[in-house]
């Protein structure tokens, strides 16, 4: 392979859209293609290789689903990425400094194995995206020059959802996890007594993560396979998951399906069916290619059911990629993601439509978003900036299901601020709380219940709103979600946050930053501070009742929240 995209065969490239130019390529030679509307569409039976080229001019960053903190603009010798089902999305979008876009582009078909080569290249002072994509026709979707990110992707994802099945119901709901406050050490009594807290601080859904089954100890996967509960832990796993249901929570449990451990006592049975070892320490993975594993796999989840639980975690369904390219050995489906948009398909089919199925980053892409509920961003746990940053990220093509944050970890030593740091950080998704409730002080508990009452208050807004996040290398800064009359805008770094009370009845504000005030450009009437919140929900006498148009330094606790209502609406309330 050239060490360039310069040192490749040249390949005379057409006018595309804007100031995008296209080459598409079968075995080396120029193929034809179509542009319909917003379209691009490629009729070959063979292998393809599609170059999208776009002159520099004021680009500063290239954001696609797997570009993790690697999202400013990188050399084409450096930028290779390989996606699937499983894994991210042929998709990317290029934009300048002041956020407006050159280039936004997402393969209709997320399913097949597809090469991505993409970067600056410097021969040619171009920004170039190749792609290897397999035998097929081909079609991508374009967003032409859009004002901001979001509102390109936004375009992208409508088209892509278009007629994508609706979430159960609860997947909307705050959820407890025990994975960061109990790790492994799960017990019946111990998540019974953390359900009854985590209903009272207002959560909805119960996530067992790993440790409720057979074998699960000691952070490694050497016992992952047999999925049965441990009877020492839960001697009566059935009735316990009826009184947590009893309390009001859905319950979910965590499960790997294609891990496999060689203390597991169904390993010698499966183990040819898994050659390779896994990206995480002790276990095999699975080949979902052969037809044996699906049928395995959709039997287990099925099983698992039968506890009268209300869904599962499904975990590590990404390292089904260690099979990408390599032989199919006894497989039916040679391609992984095509082997396993049928998996999820026949495990969504078993377990049914009102199950729950959780789903995490990399595998939350417009290809199988479909098949989960609930779209949880990767482990980053107490890192509330990847928290913001990754669910945003899966947001932007989030055809289906909900964005869900990490599980969210704290120091119980350290102040409510901190603690109320990492809600903040998940705000514009649907929190999962994984403190140990019964051991955090007072305030704290305080701070958890405040917190996830004012997300379900403006959880239409957060879910549902118009999201402007701004440029993905700055890692969304202030973030503003809009819908009707109402606004939330979260601040994580110190910048000039522009409100427009003209637009909005309310406004709702986040400080997620380390200082004591945020400074906002009023655009339109005047506001009024309606309340004013500390970060355990203390409430607190402003400084300032009126805000008049343009810049206003207003007093806002680090991880406090304000709410301004336009005058008009404010005086009526004095009145009454």
């Amino acid at each position: 392979m050239s060490v360039t995209t310069a040192g490749l065969a040249p390949a005379p490239t057409e006018h595309l859209l804007d100031d995008v130019r296209l080459a598409v390529l079968t075995r080396g030679a120029p193929t034809a293609w179509r542009l319909d509307g917003d379209v691009l569409e490629i009729g070959s039976h063979e292998e393809l290789e599609i170059r999208l080229s776009v002159p520099l001019g004021d680009a500063v960053g290239f954001w696609h689903p797997a570009c993790d903190w690697r999202r400013t603009l990188v050399a084409d010798w450096a930028g290779f990425e390989r996606t699937s089902l499983v894994r991210g999305a042929a998709a990317g979008c290029l934009y300048d400094s002041r956020g407006r876009t050159l280039l936004a582009f997402a393969a209709e078909d997320a399913v097949p194995e597809v090469t991505m080569r993409f970067g600056v290249s410097e021969e040619t002072k171009t920004f170039v995206v190749h792609l290897a994509v397999p035998a097929g026709p081909y079609r991508i979707r374009l967003a032409g020059s859009a004002p901001t990110v979001a509102t390109a992707m936004r375009e992208l994802r409508r088209a892509l959802g278009a007629g994508a099945r609706r979430p159960a119901e609860g997947a909307r709901e705050p959820v407890y996890s025990t994975w960061y406050g109990f790790a492994q050490d799960v017990s019946a009594e111990g998540v019974e007594q953390e359900a009854a807290l985590a209903v009272s601080a207002g959560c909805g859904t119960l996530i067992v993560d790993d440790g409720w089954q057979q074998l699960g100890h000691g952070r490694g996967y050497r016992g992952v396979g047999d999925w049965q509960p441990d009877s020492e832990k839960f001697p009566d796993f059935a009735g316990h998951v009826a009184r947590v249901q009893g309390l009001g929570l859905r319950y979910l449990v965590w499960v790997a399906p294609l891990l496999l451990g060689p203390d597991a006592a169904c390993f010698d049975e499966l183990e040819p069916y898994a050659p390779a070892m896994a990206g995480v320490p002790g276990a095999r993975v699975l080949d979902p290619r052969r037809p044996e594993v699906r049928r395995h796999v959709v039997a287990l989840c099925a099983r698992l059911m039968e506890h009268g639980i209300d869904g599962l975690k499904i975990d590590f369904l990404d390292e089904a990629m260690v099979y990408a390219g390599t032989p199919p050995h006894g497989a039916d489906v040679h391609d992984v993601g095509t082997a396993m948009r049928m998996l999820v398909a026949d495990v969504r089919r078993a377990v049914g439509e009102r199950a729950l199925l959780e789903f995490r980053q990399p595998y939350v892409g417009p290809g199988i978003a479909g098949q989960a509920d609930l779209l949880r961003a990767d482990d980053c746990p107490a890192d509330a900036i990847a928290n913001r940053v990754r669910t945003i990220d899966t947001g932007f093509l989030a055809v289906a299901g909900v964005v869900h944050g990490d599980m969210l970890m704290w120091d119980p030593r350290g102040g409510a601020h901190s603690a109320a740091r990492q809600l903040i950080g998940s705000l514009h998704a649907v929190p999962q709380i994984s403190a140990r409730l019964a051991g955090l002080p007072e305030g704290h508990l305080r701070m958890v219940a405040f917190w996830l009452a004012e997300w379900r208050r403006l959880r239409d807004v957060l879910l549902d709103g118009h999201v402007e996040p701004g440029r993905p290398d700055e890692l969304y800064p202030v973030v503003t979600a809009a819908l009707g009359e109402e606004c939330v805008i979260s601040v994580s770094a110190e910048r000039v946050v522009p409100v427009d009370t003209a637009a909005h009845r309310e406004i709702t504000l986040v400080n997620g930053t380390g200082g004591e005030r945020l400074v906002l450009e009023v655009r339109g009437p005047g506001a009024h501070v309606a309340r004013l919140h500390g970060p355990d929900g203390s409430r607190i006498e402003p400084e300032v009742r009126r805000l008049g148009a343009g810049l206003v330094s207003l007093a806002v606790p680090a991880s406090g929240l304000v709410v301004l209502k336009t005058s008009g609406e404010a005086l009526l309330e004095e009145e009454r």
